[in-house]
């Protein structure tokens, strides 16, 4: 195209005339040092603390460390594209996982993307979410009265949970701590029939830190098996992930419940395990020349854990009134509970489930140790039904240890101590299950309810599980109303008792004919 000189300047002077200026401030600095997946930078003067930083060549970071003269930083992704010289720009971001309910039904890593193969999650803006909240205060909570059912009898009865508490499982390994969790997971079918669009629905979140890809594998075919998966969210952190990614991976698990918990539904999550997140951020931390404290652990390894459980609550009406419930696991080494990580967690949550390796293989599942178990929430996060039948079992199953380890001895026994010994004997049988088969509430009831009056004295220890089976399934047939008043009304009436006892005669007599 021909142009005149003055149609030129003419053009020239009209961009002149519009040109608008603007400054951008961008604030970059220099990689002074690299390596072990961390790394130095000079220079980022006006950084924040947990803000993702642009190494170049799709890696990013999050600063740790501020420190006089240069920025700790840990990468988010492999080290070998970052080198000593390189350029890095702050991004104006703290650290953010998306969440919502179209995370439900995903495996995700710690930042929120998709590896299950599903295709990406989209998610606006507005669905980012800091992984490190503030937890609620005092004013914004109310006290945990509203039961979590886990589908466990021995947890139910024993150790209740409710909704907003902080309870922890600990124990050696492969004593089925990870096998509570998913069997508490597949129980919350039954709050809203598994749809996570449900506002009664419980949504559950699981974070496996430092596992075997294979272990998570498992736990998420279990769940897609038993009709769980589409009200849970998978946060995946595996042994071959990144220390940075496993340490960080619980803090995105808790901000996708918070954002839940905040539009006032039910939350329930595990972090599977902190025995192994406490590994991950000292190999981080001692990385970023933090001094090493207890067991060589940083001194803020307490805080950790501490601001990360702490998110955990029941809020107020005012707030919404929804929960988020912790399951934190911490795995023990030959059932030490006095180390450093699992003192500090007991003394973090509000109980803890102790399962024990001698009860395990001696063939007590789940292998519940109830002398050193404990729910500091107890019969407030129970039906009044549950509280009344399941009060003094504890009490009556310690006796019953007492005196089978006296009478161990031989000596003639009176006929108080004797049936003391056959009540608990049985008693131990009712608490067995399966893996993975949650009983309702109600059901659990009428079984323990037929333990402690007496209705298995005469059934053989044996046959003691054949029984409660059927009758159970035989309850449900013919006495359907007496489960629902239980599980509708909540409170154990004379009338409710009444109707128990002739229900565990009538049944016995057909079962021992």
């Amino acid at each position: 195209m021909d142009l005149k000189p003055s149609e030129v300047a003419t053009v020239l002077k009209a961009e002149i005339e519009g040109f608008q200026g603007r400054m951008q401030k961008s604030n970059i600095g220099t990689v002074l040092m690299v390596g072990d997946g961390t790394a130095r930078v000079h220079g980022l003067d006006d950084c924040m603390m947990n803000e993702m930083l642009d190494f170049g060549d799709g890696i990013f970071g999050v600063a740790l460390n501020l420190e006089e003269d240069n920025v700790g930083a840990v990468l988010l992704g492999s080290d070998s594209k970052v080198k000593e010289g390189d350029t890095v720009r702050t991004t104006g971001r703290i650290i953010s996982v998306p969440t919502g309910l179209q995370m439900c039904g995903r495996v995700v890593d710690a930042l929120g993307k998709a590896i299950d193969g599903k295709g990406d999650i989209k998610v606006a803006d507005s669905d980012m979410r800091p992984i490190e909240g503030r937890s609620p205060s005092v004013p914004e909570r109310q006290p945990v009265t509203e039961p979590l059912q886990t589908g466990l009898k021995a947890v139910d009865a024993m150790i209740p949970i409710g909704r907003g508490q902080r309870e922890l499982i600990i124990g050696d390994r492969q004593t089925g701590k990870t096998s509570l969790i998913v069997d508490t997971f597949i129980n919350q079918k039954s709050t809203g029939g598994g749809d996570p669009n449900n506002p009664d629905q419980v949504i559950c979140i699981y974070v496996a830190v430092g596992q075997k890809q294979s272990t998570i594998k498992g736990v998420v075919a279990t769940l897609e098996a038993n009709g769980a998966m589409p009200y849970t969210i998978v946060v995946s952190a595996p042994a071959s992930a990144e220390a940075s990614m496993q340490f960080l991976s619980c803090y995105a698990g808790a901000s996708m419940g918070e954002r839940l918990r905040d539009e006032g539904r039910h939350v329930v999550i595990a972090y599977d395990d902190l025995y192994k997140q406490a590994l991950a951020y000292r190999q981080v931390m001692l990385l970023l020349r933090r001094p090493p404290g207890r067991e060589a652990f940083p001194g803020d390894v307490f805080n950790l854990h501490s601001r990360l459980l702490e998110r955990a609550a029941k809020l107020s009406d005012a707030m919404g009134g929804g929960s988020l419930t912790a399951l934190p696991v911490v795995e023990t080494q030959e059932g030490d509970v006095s180390a450093y990580i699992p003192t500090n967690v007991i003394s973090i949550t509000d109980g803890q489930i102790f399962l024990e390796s001698s009860l395990f293989n001696a063939g007590q599942r789940p292998a519940v140790n109830a002398g050193i178990s404990v729910s500091r929430v107890g019969g407030a996060a129970q039906i009044g039904a549950m509280k009344k039948n399941a009060g003094g079992l504890r009490i009556q199953l310690a006796q019953f240890r007492e005196l089978a380890a006296f009478a161990q001895f031989g000596s003639d026994l009176d006929k108080d101590t004797q049936q003391a010994i056959t009540r608990g004997e049985r008693m131990i049988e009712v608490l067995k299950q399966p893996e993975f088969e949650p009983v309702p509430v109600e059901e659990q009831i009428i079984a323990i309810y037929a333990a402690t009056s007496g209705a298995l004295d005469e059934i053989p220890v044996k046959r003691v599980s054949d029984f409660e089976k059927q009758y159970v399934a035989f309850a449900r047939a013919n006495h359907a109303d007496v489960l629902a008043s239980i599980r509708d009304g909540k409170k154990w009436t004379d009338d409710i008792a009444k109707s128990c006892d002739e229900m565990a005669k009538t049944f016995k007599a057909e079962f021992l004919a």
